[in-house]
This record gives C-alpha cells, structure tokens and sequence, in this order.
C-alpha cells in the first residue's frame, strides 16, 4: 500500500510518501500549494492519504485531495496500537499522540520516552505495555529566545548558537543564549531523569527540528546511549495509524 501522509505543524507542514512501512520520500512546506501536492501524486501512485493538522481552517490544497481520495482525518478515535489513558483525548494535540504511535509501531514492547523539539518542547512517555498517560509542553527553543525581546526593554533577539559550550555568559549577549540554551539542557536531563529513574531498559527518542541539536545537548550525558534520533517520528506514526485503520 502507498500512502500519502500529511502532518501540518505550527509552523511547517511535513509530506511524506511511503510503501507499506518503507519511507519513499518527505517534502517540507512553509505553504504548500496545489502544484507541489499534483507533483507528488504524478509521481506515486497513492493508495490512501491520512491527514493530522493542529489548523482548524484548510486550506485550497487540502480541498482539492479531498476531491480526489477519502483522507482520513487523524485523531484520537483512530490511535490503534496504544492504550490512551489521556484523560481529555480530544484535546491532546494529533502530532503528540501520531509520534507515541510512531515510537510504540518502532521500538515496541519497550518503554519509549519521546521529546519533540518545534515550537513547543513536547514531553511524553508510552510504556513497554502500550500504554499512555500523557506529558508535558514547555516553551521552544526559538520561543524562548524571541519571549526574552519580546517581553524585556532592552534584551536583544539572539540567535540560537549550536557552538556554544560555556557554563555562563561573559555579556549580554551570550548570557541569554546560556540561559536559553544551558536552560534547555537542564531542562530535557531532569525530565529524562523523572520519566525514566524506574526503568531497566527504555528508548530517549527525540524528534523534530531541533532534535538534532538536543542529540547535541545530550551527547555528553548518562543519557547518551539510549538516545534514538527518528527526526520523522509523526510521519511515522501517522502512517503506522492508517495501516492499523485498514486492518
């Protein structure tokens, strides 16, 4: 089965293609129009198409595949694969819960512990049995550094450094990338740390943007080994959601 994927985010919208589980190829948006998907579909001949959005208005585009395939809007009603004990369902964000899907469809029987760096820093733990409770949301890593200018007279927007390796800041400047960043840092350690203290074997999985620079962070950390970097892991997800749809 080929299917077409789409996960819509905050700020970009992700496109994928796959054959069965196998990933053929992703495009990434800031806006996608009706050519770009047209293009896709000239070259794959899509089976079936399943959507996530954390937008309530669609867009021209998506009218015009739902004219042309049933899409299959993703939400809670369609997670099979995991027991979500979240207890408002319908409120949890769609890109949360396709990447406890995704995380659970690739490291099964396994306790999966998954960071998602966008524009919020996403937290949430899916145990060896399937099963979900739920996690936790902090701000990103850009809107971090943008709340500092923006909500201060005199603080400058800053730039995100990967090649910053100090424990302070010597002027303003890289005093704010410290506290963003060293922030970040201590942050991810100590929920990794709380999630995790009472599991023998378990997967740090992290996705996103930003996942690559979290690796970055993490690298030198206890945490180190058991960092698994699935940069796809909504997409993922969402398409384990629509092979267990047709089951």
């Amino acid at each position: 089965m080929t299917s077409l994927v789409i996960d819509i985010g905050n700020t970009l919208t992700k496109i994928a293609i796959f054959k069965d589980n196998d990933l053929l190829q992703v495009q990434q948006y800031q806006q996608p129009g009706a050519d770009e998907i047209n293009t896709l579909l000239a070259k794959h001949r899509v089976d079936k198409v399943i959507s996530s959005s954390v937008k309530k208005e669609k867009e021209p585009w998506q009218l015009m595949l739902e004219d042309k395939f049933t899409v299959l809007h993703f939400n809670s009603s369609i997670a099979s694969g995991i027991n979500n004990h979240y207890k408002t369902p319908k409120t949890l964000g769609p890109d949360r819960l396709a990447a406890v899907i995704g995380a659970n469809h690739l490291y099964p029987h396994s306790s999966n512990m998954i960071i998602g760096g966008g524009t919020t820093i996403t937290y949430d733990y899916v145990d060896a049995g399937a099963n979900y409770f739920g996690g936790s949301i902090s701000p990103g890593l850009k809107m971090r550094y943008k709340a500092l200018n923006y909500y201060t007279g005199a603080l400058p927007l800053i730039e995100v450094d990967e090649d910053f390796n100090s424990t302070y800041g010597d002027d303003t400047a890289s005093a704010i990338t410290s506290g963003v960043q060293n922030g970040i840092k201590h942050e991810l350690t100590g929920f990794i740390e709380a999630y995790t203290n009472t599991q023998k074997a378990y997967n740090i999985i992290l996705h996103g943007g930003d996942s690559i620079f979290f690796d970055t962070l993490l690298k030198n950390s206890i945490f180190a080994p058991y960092i698994k970097n699935e940069p796809y892991l909504v997409l993922k997800g969402l398409n384990a959601a629509i092979q267990k749809h047709n089951d």
